[in-house]
């Protein structure tokens, strides 16, 4: 055998060995599960913890529950997730995140009736405030989460004159979900 031909296998191996070490090298690392991205450590991103739980959801002043929601951390914390399933049969879920770049909090909003809500704002006083338009509807709504009394109080009202004017449009409060039994 040539030496050149020697010399091209012998960077061929070589190049193999490098590049199946760092390919090893990059799998570990995407292995690695985080319970938070570090991108999404900082405070801000923590301002709607307040809202993750399993809670059964209650119109203010009445025992009746209306609906079960479950909100969690998913995608390394950096998202909650709500899956909302009312008792009258409509089902939704919202994708809540921080967005850093324009330091605001998104939510998009769908269910099994074809609906779609895109809101957004900030967290104001210890409350998450989010505005938005509702397209079906041709109004602005706005809702306001805030911790209450060990639960979450969302309030939402509606406007169809471009916000000079607002009108109840639910209040909710979001308690712990009691255990179901076997």
């Amino acid at each position: 055998m040539k030496a050149s031909t020697c010399r091209l296998r012998m960077s061929t191996v070589v190049l193999l060995i490098v590049f199946a070490a760092s390919e090893m090298t990059v799998a570990a690392t995407s292995s690695a599960d985080p319970a938070t991205s570090a991108s999404c450590a900082r405070p801000e991103y923590h301002q709607f913890d307040f809202w993750v739980g399993d809670w059964d959801a209650f119109e203010i002043g009445s025992p009746i529950k209306v609906a079960h929601a479950r909100v969690d951390r998913i995608l390394d914390g950096c998202v909650l997730r709500e899956d909302y399933q009312g008792a009258d049969g409509h089902k939704g879920q919202s994708f809540t995140i921080y967005d850093a770049a324009r330091k605001v909090w998104h939510q998009s909003w769908v269910t099994n009736r074809g609906e779609l809500l895109l809101i957004e704002g900030t967290s104001e006083a210890g409350a998450m405030v989010l505005i938005g338009e509702d397209h079906a509807a041709g109004t602005i709504v706005r809702g306001v989460w805030r911790p209450e009394n060990g639960g979450v109080r969302e309030t939402a009202l509606s406007s169809s004159d471009g916000g000079k004017t607002w009108k109840p449009w639910f209040d909710l409060v979001f308690r712990p979900a009691t255990p179901r039994s076997p």
